[in-house]
């Protein structure tokens, strides 16, 4: 299976060396630059059917993250602020002019959010989806003491998880991606990509480093906040289970925030890419 066989019509997958690693990355359409940061377990696969609507407007930069897809796996490097330096890295190999609007999902929020209060200047707008931002509601959201979610424990422990997912990565995302979405999202095919683009040791590691700074990484959002608040206008985008509870842990860090709910599970662009496309570009514009 060709890890770019997803890949939209116009767009073009490069490499670009930067801080001391390199990624994978989807660039596509014309005009002020829209950067999308996947979240796990998700490749830039993940933006594939919004990248052509998004593009009718917008320079399109979709990397794969460190440690995930065709991009490199070094052994650290997965503080979120850090991911931020890979990306404003990728604008320098590319030849691309801020300030610019990100989107990130997942992880891939946690990255957008650290690039914004570690560097305000660089962004246009911050699009954050289904998000839980280390430092702002993450920690007491992963306490199993009081009902948290488990698996951000076990996805930070070292080498642990690798081992127990390693021969079961097709099953378990099967099962984590149909929990989370709307049924008849993702196709068989989808599943298999997702699965083969994780499977064995060494891939595993790659996606389970980006939950092993997490507690680093809201320590240090929080010291960056304390700051200053975030100046962009900054898009919160919750799904039908999250509602609103990202906009309003923003709102006191931030100068404009806005909130909205998609109509679909955590996989907001793959669930309903109409409304994903509809949303963004409206707030961009």
């Amino acid at each position: 299976m060709s890890t770019a066989d997803w890949l939209p019509d116009g767009f073009t997958v490069r490499q670009a060396d930067t801080n001391h690693t390199r990624l994978s990355v989807a660039v596509g359409g014309s005009g002020p630059v829209l950067i999308l940061l996947h979240g796990w377990p998700q490749t830039s696969r993940a933006w594939a059917r919004v990248m052509p609507g998004l593009a009718r407007h917008h320079t399109v930069v979709a990397p794969d993250l460190r440690g995930t897809g065709d991009s490199d796996r070094p052994e650290g490097g997965y503080a979120k602020s850090n991911q931020a330096d890979d990306i404003r890295g990728v604008l320098t190999a590319l030849d691309l002019n801020g300030p610019v609007a990100v989107a990130g999902h997942d992880i891939g929020s946690m990255i957008a959010f650290a690039w914004a209060a570690a560097h305000p200047e660089d962004l246009s707008h911050l699009i954050l989806i289904d998000a839980l931002l280390p430092g702002l509601g993450l920690e007491e959201a992963m306490n199993v003491a009081e009902g948290g979610m488990w698996h951000f424990g076990l996805f930070m422990t070292p080498r642990i998880p690798e081992m127990l997912f390693d021969g079961h990565e097709l099953e378990f995302f099967t099962a984590t991606f149909t929990a989370m979405s709307n049924p008849g999202t993702f196709s068989d095919h989808d599943l298999a990509a997702y699965a083969q683009a994780y499977t064995g040791r060494e891939r595993l590691r790659g996606g389970f480093e980006h939950y092993r700074t997490l507690l680093a990484d809201g320590r240090e959002n929080l010291a960056l906040l304390a700051e200053r608040k975030l100046p962009m206008p900054v898009l919160a985008i919750g799904s039908a289970r999250s509602g609103t509870t990202s906009a309003q842990a923003l709102a006191p860090h931030a100068d404009k925030v806005q909130g909205a709910v998609a109509p679909t599970g955590h996989f907001v662009a793959e669930e309903d890419p109409d409304w994903f496309t509809r949303t963004v570009t409206g707030f961009l514009a």
